[in-house]
């Protein structure tokens, strides 16, 4: 009785952790380590968590090469003294000395891409090539505070280029906006639900809309007694190839309803929102100008055609990325925020009642001369560092720096041959996984990026083996069942999907993480525990399955 009790207790224990907690649980059950192997010999395979096995070593390379010209550069100056003490680069002549420092080393790695990154700062952002590499220069010795703490002044010009490429694309759009450089998009979330609630766009009892499935910090940092907010799902749906309909959207049209946070591409189901539901959020947007848009896109660059919906709505978004995913760069901490500069929270800000203005003046009066117009912007950036450590805020500068390469890597990609690459190489994955499964795999849909997979139970299963047997198997095991013995009999980690706010049962791959031979063992894997249930199934209730 006690053993029932306890074994109970557990599976609640283990059913309120996050799935990325969850998966740590996994792992112990797999084998301890991402290099262990059981009794079997066979290696622990670890799809749960999305850190890709792929990285950019063209911009790697570029930096490390700026690093030496710069410490030639720092070298310059008290030369005389034999301690190993350097100085500041010197801005003039500095284009010169690197023209030389380039041919000296011409044939090396990454110097003919740093050679053609200052070309293209000066012939196609027509920025100071001499500006610019002072400042990567500064910046990649870290010698000097970030300054502006925002972002650095060339960095922002070229990180804003490499926005408007990657997430805007051809579209439209009219304005000009201002970036944050963070530490990855998960810095990026903090700051964003913190200077929300300081400037009284959220308080508790609120209400927000969450675009469901989503990556769980979305769903488990507004119940946190620091927010205490209401969540309103606006649901994607498999069966719609994980779109939103127009009913779930139009829960957006409710007036309490004060922001929408959504993940596009999708986490876990890895598909992009189409033009018709971008367009309809616009459309709602118009109706309703006060509406907040967060839109997290970091696996946008993985889309064919990409366009997010700051492009389509851009006064009323924050749109936050990250450099992890795409250039292979977790360990970077590298993000962007990004904000219309006429948009609906600066507005919001002015038209505060005279309490909380005053409140506000209050708060941010030692860090400006006219805090009444402080920029939602520059109120993250404050934020970030408790108002008080404003004059020490801002991303490390070698961060920034390295942000810089992989922006001009992109930008001088022209014919996407990076970004081509990295498309094959997770699509021949995501075949592999659904060929040994034994699911058709439907190709095609250009909505579809591939960085996850969703295998969802109730979907797929219904289709390989009937309604009858997955109501039979929902009955029967408990959600996170299958996912532990994938994980105790084939030493297979996934992520659970209900933990991202899927509607079914149903386990997340990063299809990032792994290379194909691992996929078609997973897969292997997968299939035999199905043909398990199914003997079972078959035994129990007398029916047969084809399989």
């Amino acid at each position: 009785m006690n053993s029932r009790n306890d074994n109970v207790t557990q599976a609640q224990k283990l059913a309120a952790l996050s799935p990325f907690e969850l998966k740590d649980e996994l792992i112990k059950v797999a084998g301890g380590g991402a290099t262990a192997r059981s009794a079997a010999n066979l290696p622990m395979l670890n799809a749960g968590r999305g850190n890709p096995n792929f990285l950019a070593t063209i911009p790697r390379h570029g930096f490390w090469q700026l690093g030496h010209f710069a410490m030639r550069e720092s070298e310059r100056s008290f030369a005389y003294l034999p301690e190993g003490v350097g100085g500041f680069p010197q801005r003039e002549g500095i284009v010169e000395r690197f023209d030389l420092f380039v041919r000296e080393n011409k044939g090396q790695p990454g110097i003919d891409f740093l050679a053609g990154a200052v070309s293209y700062v000066r012939d196609q952002l027509g920025l100071s090539a001499g500006d610019f590499l002072y400042e990567m220069c500064e910046g990649i010795l870290a010698c000097n505070y970030p300054v502006p703490d925002r972002i650095l002044k060339n960095t922002e010009v070229i990180v804003g280029q490499y926005l408007r490429r990657e997430m805007i694309g051809k579209h439209p759009f009219v304005g000009e906006f201002d970036v944050f450089a963070v530490e990855g998009g998960t810095a990026a979330m903090a700051y964003i639900f913190n200077t929300m609630r300081e400037n009284f766009f959220i308080k508790p009892g609120d209400t927000i809309a969450l675009g469901m499935p989503i990556f769980t910090p979305y769903i488990e940092i507004p119940a946190l007694n620091d927010y205490q907010l209401n969540i309103v799902n606006v649901e994607a749906d498999v069966a719609n190839g994980w779109q939103y309909s127009k009913k779930e959207l139009d829960k957006l049209r409710d007036p309490k309803v004060k922001a929408f946070f959504l993940v596009n591409p999708s986490n876990p189901p890895s598909v992009k929102i189409d033009e018709a539901s971008l367009q309809y959020i616009a459309e709602i947007v118009k109706e309703r100008p006060d509406l907040i848009i967060l839109t997290d896109d970091v696996y946008g660059t993985f889309a064919d055609n990409f366009v997010s919906l700051f492009a389509l709505a851009p006064k009323n978004t924050i749109l936050v990325y990250s450099y992890s995913k795409y250039f292979g760069a977790t360990g970077w901490r590298l993000g962007a925020i990004a904000t219309h500069r006429e948009n609906v929270l600066d507005a919001a800000l002015a038209k505060l009642p005279k309490e909380q203005k005053l409140a506000l003046h209050k708060r941010y009066e030692s860090i400006t001369t006219d805090p009444d117009n402080l920029k939602f912007i520059d109120r993250l950036v404050a934020d970030s560092r408790t108002v008080a450590l404003n004059h020490t805020a801002g991303l490390s500068t070698p961060q920034q720096v390295q942000m810089v390469l992989f922006s001009l890597f992109s930008l001088m990609d022209t014919p996407d041959a990076y970004k081509n690459a990295l498309k094959r190489l997770i699509r021949s994955r995501k075949r592999a996984l659904f060929e040994t499964i034994g699911i058709p795999l439907k190709e095609g849909d250009p909505n579809v990026v591939d960085y996850y997979t969703v295998l969802d139970l109730e979907y797929f299963g219904e289709r390989a083996y009937g309604r009858e047997f997955v109501d039979w198997l929902l009955k029967n095991t408990e959600a996170s069942e299958l996912l532990f013995r994938l994980a105790q009999d084939a030493h297979v980690v996934l992520l659970p999907g209900q933990g991202f706010g899927t509607p079914h049962p149903s386990g997340r791959v990063s299809l990032a993480n792994l290379n194909e031979a691992d996929y078609r063992a997973i897969g292997k894997a997968i299939r035999t525990l199905l043909d398990e249930y199914v003997e079972r199934y078959c035994a129990q209730t007398g029916k047969h399955v084809a399989r």
